[in-house]
């Protein structure tokens, strides 16, 4: 069986060795086998939760939430219903996220077209109506 260094494991996850000694340090990476001297030797498995928890970390879960993730997975079957509900729980959070982006998007894509217009006449004016911004000249008013 293939073992990889903290090094390669580090460099194919796109992370740095002290990430990945710091996941150990929090109890994240129990399945981590060590040689003699205490050099960490990792497997595919071991890559594998790593992407997982990667994942949950870029769904914003705290590291603590994942240990308990971990935790649940080294219990075994029991803590199926647990990791699943976790899970569900991840995906409404990642979907709620998505819907927030697709409207930062919108907007981005509206700011593009109106510069785009503004670019090809040369000018904003165009748009003697809107501000600078891109918005109703009224938006930037302040009341006296």
């Amino acid at each position: 069986m293939k073992t990889y260094s903290i090094s390669e494991v580090a460099k194919e996850l796109n992370l740095t060795p002290y990430t990945l000694r710091y996941y150990d340090k929090e109890g994240l990476m129990p399945f981590v086998e060590r040689t003699t001297s205490g050099t960490r030797l990792f497997k595919e498995s071991d890559i594998g939760a790593l992407k997982v928890i990667e994942c949950l970390k870029a769904t914003g879960m705290p590291i603590k939430e994942i240990k308990k993730f971990i935790d649940w997975c080294s219990d075994g079957d029991s803590t199926l219903q647990q990791r699943y509900d976790m899970f569900m729980e991840r995906k409404a959070t990642v979907e709620a996220q998505m819907e927030e982006l697709k409207k930062t998007m919108e907007v981005i894509e509206h700011k593009c077209s109106y510069y785009q217009t503004a670019l090809a006449a040369g000018t904003e004016d165009i748009h003697k109506e809107n501000s600078p911004i891109g918005e109703p000249r009224s938006w930037a008013k302040t009341e006296a």
